[in-house]
C-alpha cells in the first residue's frame, strides 16, 4: 500500500472494527498500517473480507498476522510451495547447470544446505529428509523477515569444473515461482 491508499484502508479497517463492536484508536490504526504497508490494498481488503466470512475464526476480530496469512499463506504453506519448485528444478534441470531461483529465501536456504550440486546428488532415501530440512530452514527465514546471505547463483557441476580451468561460467538457468508478498530484504553476498 502507499500513502494514496491510507484513507481507504482506514475506512475499511473502521468498518471491520465496527463489525466486531470494537473501538479503533489512532495508535492501533498506525500499527495496522505499519504491519500491512508492504501489501497491496486490494489484497488486504480481500483478506479482511475473507476473515470476516471464515466460519472457523471469523467471529474474532482479525489481527495483522491473520491478514498476512490470508494474503500469502503461513510459513509452512510458503515452504512447501518453495520446496515443490526446488524439487521440480532438481528433476528437470539437474545438478549440472547453475541455477538462479527468483525467491531469495530459496537461494539462501539451498546455499546453507550445501548448494545445488550437493542437493542434486542426494539419494531417494535422503530426499524426504532434505525436504524437511529445506522447509524448516525456509520457515525460519520467513519468520525472521530478512535474508542477507543470498548467492548470485547456485553453482552447477559444469561451472564448478570449468571455473578452475579458466573457462567462463555459463548463464544460469532461471527458475521462478509467483512471488509471495512477503517482506524480504535481500542483500546479495
Amino acid at each position: 500500500m502507499n500513502s494514496n491508499d491510507k484513507h481507504a484502508f482506514a475506512q475499511v479497517l473502521q468498518v471491520v472494527y465496527d463489525l466486531y463492536g470494537k473501538d479503533l484508536s489512532e495508535a492501533v490504526m498506525a500499527f495496522w498500517w505499519a504491519a500491512l504497508t508492504p501489501y497491496d490494498f486490494a489484497a488486504v481488503r480481500d483478506a479482511l473480507n475473507r476473515h470476516a466470512a471464515n466460519p472457523d475464526n471469523g467471529q474474532f476480530i482479525p489481527k495483522p498476522a491473520d491478514v498476512v496469512k490470508l494474503i500469502g499463506g503461513g510459513t509452512m504453506d510458503a515452504a512447501m510451495v518453495a520446496w515443490s519448485v526446488v524439487d521440480k528444478a532438481v528433476r528437470s534441470v539437474g545438478p549440472y547447470q547453475s541455477v538462479v531461483f527468483d525467491d531469495p529465501i530459496t537461494m539462501a536456504v539451498l546455499s546453507d544446505m550445501g548448494g545445488w550440486i550437493g542437493l542434486g546428488k542426494c539419494t531417494d532415501e535422503e530426499w524426504p529428509f532434505k525436504a524437511r530440512e529445506f522447509e524448516n530452514r525456509y520457515r525460519g527465514y520467513r519468520v525472521r523477515g530478512s535474508v542477507s546471505n543470498v548467492p548470485e547463483k547456485l553453482i552447477g557441476i559444469v561451472d564448478a569444473e570449468n571455473g578452475p580451468a579458466g573457462i567462463e561460467d555459463s548463464a544460469p538457468i532461471r527458475i521462478g515461482q509467483k512471488q509471495s508478498p512477503a517482506r524480504i530484504e535481500s542483500k546479495r553476498a
